[in-house]
């Protein structure tokens, strides 16, 4: 028995010291949330907990998903003095899907509202969606989650308050005549309504999970806990209109990944605003962005047409100097006939204005013809309307016409 007893007993050491380093970390996690440590007892919490151990290869799957930009998640919740533990909160909105859309058109990580959206700021237009983007929507929800806790004064609050609302929280505070957990998730009372009371259980399930090491060490993810800033993302600024799918060959990375850290973009470009634009890349390939990105600068912008009443291929292309064919190839158009708010890209060659010189294109001046550019040009009527797609003689103002090929 004594050398039985000196055999196991490192072991039995071992899992007591790790049962102890599990429970102190289940604890540290629950007063995160504020949360006192008798929940770790909810019966419908652990039964979603286990459900989720049970299913674990879909938790795994989130995890590893979003394994690049986790770091920045953290580092931008703690910038705001949001608990780093939120961000299961965001597993449990979108399951890291920046590309998620619920059916009350909420969207992105973070599952943003519209009216919402604007408030903090999120940019949503023809040609981004910032409620997809990872890093700005971030900010937003950590600038929310602050708000609210100040309102409300905990954590597990302002998460509940994030999923009903302020005012429905706030009413069923004075309903219960407590703010305490326990009271506000009574299954008969329904202080608050039910999908919020799962809501706090799965975000505290999730984070339970994702925190137990020995879990963890036990599957096929273990690098998970091996974590660090060097996997995370920088923010670089590129050209108005620069294509992602340029960029992707420059920095030697699949188009896919880039297109998954830039979701907010609804395009295969960056926005041709003024002043450029901020997309996101591994940090590991900021070097080589650095390196070679403005080496080569891109050959075309791209910009998003919205049809209007009396438009055709033949006169965006003349209003853009971009041929009507390119116009269809590039938006995979199998016939001429185009729909008012059909929106179009355009692909529009940065050199564009060394091109329309006199001796290949003209832009029409007031008192203008058709019959008076001819002449004066030396080229057929019929010629000039074949050129430039016309059929009739109306000509604009400003109009950019084709005079040789």
């Amino acid at each position: 028995m004594k050398y039985l007893f000196l055999l196991f007993f490192p072991i039995f050491l071992y899992a007591n010291l790790t049962y102890d380093t599990n429970s102190n970390k289940e604890l540290s996690l629950l007063s995160s949330f504020d949360i006192e440590p008798t929940f770790l007892y909810d019966p419908i919490m652990n039964k979603m907990k286990e459900k989720t151990i049970q299913r674990h290869k879909h938790f795994f799957r989130a995890m590893n998903e979003a394994y690049l930009f986790i770091p920045a998640i953290k580092n931008i919740l703690s910038k705001y003095d949001v608990p780093q533990e939120f961000l299961y909160l965001a597993m449990a909105e979108s399951n890291f899907q920046t590309k998620a859309y619920s059916n009350k058109r909420a969207v992105g990580l973070w599952q943003f509202m519209p009216r919402t959206a604007k408030l903090y700021h999120l940019k949503i237009d023809k040609y981004v969606d910032e409620r997809r983007d990872l890093v700005k929507s971030t900010e937003a929800a950590a600038k929310y989650l602050s708000t609210l806790h100040k309102r409300f004064g905990k954590w597990y609050l302002a998460a509940i308050a994030y999923n009903c609302g302020g005012g429905t929280l706030n009413k069923a505070i004075k309903r219960a005549g407590t703010d305490k957990l326990s009271i506000l998730l009574n299954e008969k009372k329904r202080y608050i309504p039910k999908e919020s009371r799962n809501y706090i259980r799965k975000i505290v399930a999730l984070a339970l999970i994702g925190s137990d090491e020995q879990f963890l060490m036990h599957s096929e993810y273990e690098y998970l806990l091996n974590r660090a800033d060097a996997y995370s993302i920088s923010t670089v600024k590129v050209a108005p209109g620069a294509s992602l799918s340029r960029l992707s060959h420059i920095i030697h990375i699949p188009l896919k990944e880039l297109k998954k850290l830039n979701r907010q973009l609804n395009y295969d470009f960056a926005p041709p605003y003024a002043k450029g634009y901020n997309i996101y890349i591994p940090y590991i390939k900021l070097a080589e962005f650095k390196q070679k990105y403005h080496d080569t600068p891109s050959r075309n912008i791209y910009k998003i047409h919205i049809v209007r009443n009396g438009d055709s291929l033949g006169r965006i292309g003349k209003r853009y100097g971009v041929s009507y064919k390119i116009i269809k190839d590039f938006n995979h158009l199998h016939s001429n006939i185009l729909h008012v708010r059909q929106k179009l890209i355009i692909p529009i060659a940065r050199s564009r204005k060394l091109k329309f010189n006199k001796r290949y294109y003209y832009m029409v001046k007031r008192g203008d013809s058709l019959l008076s550019i001819a002449k004066a040009h030396h080229i057929s009527l019929k010629n000039l309307r074949a050129r430039n797609n016309i059929k009739g003689s109306m000509i604009r103002v400003g109009d950019r016409l084709k005079l040789y090929e």
